[in-house]
């Protein structure tokens, strides 16, 4: 089952691939996907039949008991055939569905095939939380099938309602689904139907599994979500909303039914809504024109039916919602594609412009005719035999209640009467002599033309009504897939009847005629039942009352936005710290566990140190120019960063000094955009309140130092980390080698993070266009510049750029001297960081400050001398070098991301000890010099044209060459 999952997973990725190599015709090589998963289930029928199981279990997360479990069983095997049997068939009809030209047909062939895998897992799946994960995965990517391009506004809108509101539920079962496991003290489904828990939790949470289950397969009041997606391209229609998607809640409610039927709730909540959705479905498929319209809300009437059966929780009613869960799927897919030949063989789906297609398409018209006699219960068909079965369990008891057994049957009955009606109503409309309300100048009826289906085309659904047509006569040979399943529920009734399609003479046989003579007059009568529909016709709706909803909650989203985000970053941070003092604060002064001794320092330098600081913070506050501010605000980080120093944190003092000197260019290159002076005058009461928040928390993160270092009682796991740091990780250097290996997942997301930060940054300020060549001193824009060429005797290679009044001897002169030195003492931290303070960080920082006295003496064209590389590519390169790392360590045996230590003896080098986590850190080293690079490109650079593109004396023409040139974008 594994390789299954993971045979569709290959497929959906290669698939666009071989839709662009093969066209549509790949289709046929992907239906091999699915077809094998359906010869495997063949395969394991044996086994299964005969009472047994395939469970597979894959280790996935040890720490968190987290493990792969697949399970097939008799009821997962049916599903799944019907999911990949199907699937295979669909894919089929999908290569000559399109056309070769059409656009997007390698995306939809992926998302189709993941879909397709998404939902086989989902049916094989044991593990509770492994199924909601495969249940949100068909959520996402029916989402993507119903939407396709995005390019049609009805297909985006459908597409949002499905995902909004299948989510909606699918969040509601996953809270479901996490107490009903912590009740049951186990999370295997086939664990927690054989031991059910049982209280108010066990109830709550089949309460929430079950909204899920309801959302997912379009149940009153969440229908109207199927019907809307009727958007989608037809093979969706006849996959997802036939024989998958829909099928997923329907399955669940099997899945628990055995263990949780008898739970208060549980059965006047199933069959009140399904009872509901199959009469409202019916009622609702009378009124409609479009061809799929009327089998989608046929759907959702047949849903309801389904619902109804299998959430009775009886022997018998299981049994007949099983065989009708096979027939549903069977026929109505068949029907929808029937509908996708109609729509390409006419032009059109609306019944009132279709009339004879009887006759012109006699094969289409005799597939329609069997998968539409199936729907409609008839013999000899396979629908008729489930309907019987469906009938028979209620008339035999099907509930401990007879009277709620027979209002249930009545339900049932009526509205198989309005399947019957809207079954003839399809068949009349698309096939008959009366649907077309106009006709061709020479009598024939529309369309005249026809584009004639070949039997590629319609070998997909033949197949399928073929097996409605089978599966009547032959049904006894379904009961073994059947009872099993059916078996696991008490039987009401004093024996069990199984599957076959005559019974004899019975009352259940009687209840078949009416349905069908009840349906027939129905559509006989169905102008008089439209004129009733009409006049009993309401303004209200469950798709209205969805966007009323939706758009309630944007004037709510709204009004709360206004009131609560006044634009006051001020007014923000200080209700946050607010809160922060007034909870947490109020906790640590009365219940924390207060140390009985505070040692103020380790040494006197300590108390100086601290006192700068506190120094510098207090005269930043009133201090009015930005710059100053900036200044002596940094006085602070480098006080910290002497606090590490004494402390005996060289890495973490050199980090800091690094970080901290970065950020005061920064600072300042962003100062250039604002005004000198802080001009804002704030009142005293607003003064004092910000001192008394500022002085709180200060106090408050005082005191949870004190008391976290007090509190320790256990042995930190850093007292291990040097041994291991040696002997695991090959470095003496522990700050480093926890980085790059023994934590070092947390250092690759935090440098992704780094990249995400590096692209919002540019983002915000290359507006217009972000790709283009970095500006050099020897570009043509350059040497253009107000007329300026750069002389032979330079300090800098683009100093000649800059106007005089930039200019300084000195600093170029400095910069020439200091800048190869500082570039190679990077390499050299970046080297040496295994062993001694330093690593990838650090040198990476110490190459950004090299880079930025470049750019300080010699512009924006000295940088693009200094470095002459997009940025981008230096971020991209070191997150794919940092991750790449981590699958070598896989190569290599070991652990992901896990360092491999390399020793040789080399030629004139001699002993050479090497370790793979080297690279990692070289990939930071890229990112961090990619990150200082593009912050200097954004607000240091682009400013800089900016500013030269605003002035009087530049031309527009060369400004807007200079914007394109500087910005080194990716």
């Amino acid at each position: 089952m594994g390789l299954l999952l993971l045979a569709h997973l290959v497929a959906a990725v290669l698939a666009p691939v071989l839709v662009r190599w093969w066209g549509r015709s790949a289709y046929y090589a992907l239906a091999l996907v699915p077809a094998a998963g359906f010869g495997w289930l063949l395969a394991q029928l044996s086994t299964v039949l005969d009472g047994g199981t395939v469970d597979e279990r894959t280790t996935w997360i040890p720490a968190l008991d987290l493990d792969v479990t697949l399970r097939l069983d008799v009821l997962a095997l049916a599903v799944a055939a019907l999911v990949t049997g199907v699937g295979a068939l669909v894919f089929v009809y999908c290569a000559r569905y399109f056309e070769p030209g059409d656009e997007g047909l390698g995306r939809f062939a992926g998302v189709l095939m993941a879909f397709a895998g998404s939902m086989l897992g989902l049916v094989v799946a044991d593990d509770m939380l492994l199924l909601y994960v495969f249940w949100e995965l068909t959520t996402v990517f029916s989402f993507l099938l119903i939407g396709g391009s995005g390019a049609k506004v009805a297909g985006r809108r459908a597409a949002q309602q499905a995902l909004v509101v299948t989510t909606a539920g699918g969040l509601a079962m996953l809270v479901g689904l996490v107490m009903v496991g912590q009740a049951s003290g186990s999370y295997l489904l086939s664990e927690v139907v054989a031991n059910p828990g049982s209280g108010p939790q066990v109830t709550a949470g089949i309460m929430l599994v079950l909204a899920g289950a309801v959302t997912k397969s379009a149940m009153v009041p969440f229908h109207f979500w199927l019907p809307a997606a009727m958007e989608a391209p037809t093979p969706t229609s006849a996959y997802l909303h036939a024989a998958a998607m829909v099928k997923a809640g329907i399955y669940l409610v099997a899945r628990l039914a055995p263990g949780f039927a008898d739970i208060p709730g549980w059965k006047p909540v199933l069959i009140g809504l399904g009872l509901a959705t199959m009469l409202l479905g019916g009622y609702r498929s009378l009124r409609q024109y479009d061809l799929k319209l009327l089998l989608a809300f046929g759907t959702v009437s047949q849903l309801g039916f389904l619902m109804v059966l299998l959430g009775t929780g009886s022997r018998e009613a299981a049994a007949a919602g099983v065989a009708m869960l096979l027939a549903h799927g069977l026929f109505k897919s068949t029907l929808f594609l029937c509908v996708g030949v109609v729509d390409h063989a006419c032009g059109t789906r609306d019944l009132r412009e279709i009339s004879g297609l009887g006759r012109r398409l006699p094969v289409l018209a005799v597939t329609a005719g069997l998968a539409a006699a199936s729907m409609a219960g008839l013999p000899p068909l396979l629908g008729f035999v489930g309907k019987e079965a469906a009938f028979t369990a209620f008339l035999d008891g099907g509930l401990e209640s007879r009277t709620w057994a027979l209002l249930t049957l009545l339900g049932l009955v009526l509205g198989s009467v309005l399947t019957v009606a809207y079954t003839a109503r399809f068949l009349w409309g698309a096939f008959g002599s009366g649907g077309a309300v106009r006709r061709c100048a020479d009598g024939e009826p529309v369309p005249a033309r026809l584009h004639r289906p070949g039997p590629a085309f319609l070998a997909a659904p033949v197949v399928l009504a073929v097996l409605c047509l089978l599966g009547g006569p032959f049904s006894a040979l379904l009961e073994p897939l059947v009872a099993p399943y059916a078996d696991t529920l008490p039987l009401v009734a004093e024996e069990a009847e199984g599957l076959k399609l005559w019974h004899g003479l019975q009352p259940a046989l009687l209840l078949s005629l009416v349905t069908v003579l009840g349906g027939l007059a129905l559509f006989t009568g169905r102008d008089a039942v439209a004129r009733l529909q009409r006049r009993l016709a309401v303004d209200a709706s469950a798709d209205e009352g969805y966007w009323h909803t939706m758009r309630g909650l944007d004037k709510v989203a709204q009004t709360s936005t206004r009131s609560t985000q006044r634009g006051s970053l001020p007014t923000y941070l200080g209700v946050v710290l607010t809160v922060l003092v007034l909870l947490p604060g109020t906790v640590l002064v009365f219940r924390a566990p207060w140390p009985d001794a505070v040692r103020p320092w380790d040494s006197p330098v300590q108390a100086v140190v601290g006192l700068v600081v506190l120094g510098a913070a207090a005269l930043a506050v009133r201090i009015r120019q930005r710059l100053s501010a900036v200044l002596v605000v940094g006085v602070t980080g480098y006080g910290v960063g002497v606090l590490f120093a004494l402390q005996g944190a060289p890495d973490l003092a050199l980090t800091q000094f690094l970080v901290e000197t970065l950020t005061l260019v920064t600072f300042v290159l962003v100062l250039r955009k604002l005004p000198k002076d802080i001009s804002e005058r704030h009142r005293a009461k607003e003064r004092t309140a910000r001192g008394v928040i500022a002085l709180a928390v200060g106090a408050l993160m005082a005191g949870v130092g004190v008391v976290a270092l007090g509190a320790r009682t256990a042995t930190p796991v850093s007292v291990d980390f040097p041994e291991q740091a040696y002997s695991f990780g090959g470095g003496e250097n522990v700050v480093n080698v926890t980085l790059v290996d023994i934590r070092a997942w947390d250092t690759l997301l935090e440098i992704s993070l780094l990249v995400v930060v590096a692209t919002g940054v540019a983002s915000l300020v290359f507006l217009r266009q972000r790709t283009g060549a970095v500006a050099r001193a020897t570009g043509d824009t350059a040497r253009s510049a107000r007329g300026r060429r750069a002389p032979r005797d330079r300090w800098l290679a683009a100093s000649a750029t800059l106007s005089p009044q930039r200019r300084s001897v000195v600093l170029e002169v400095i910069t020439r001297v200091l800048f190869h030195t500082i570039a190679v003492l990077s390499v050299y931290l970046l080297f040496s960081g295994h062993n001694a303070p330093g690593g990838g960080f650090a040198g990476g920082l110490v190459a950004g400050l090299a880079l930025v006295l470049r750019y300080l003496a010699g512009g924006r064209y000295e940088l693009g001398e200094a470095a002459p590389v997009d940025p981008g590519k230096l971020l991209g390169s070191g997150l794919l070098l940092a991750g790449t790392t981590g699958i070598a360590g896989l190569v290599l045996g070991v652990d992901a991301l896990q360092t491999t230590i390399l020793e040789a003896t080399l030629p004139v080098l001699g002993d050479v000890k090497l370790v793979t986590s080297l690279f990692f850190d070289t990939g930071v080293y890229l990112i961090v010099v990619g990150l200082v690079l593009d912050v200097l490109r954004s607000l240091g650079a682009q400013v800089d044209v900016d500013d030269e593109h605003g002035g009087e004396d530049d031309d527009p023409a060369e400004g807007q060459a200079l914007a394109t040139s500087a910005g080194g974008a990716r």
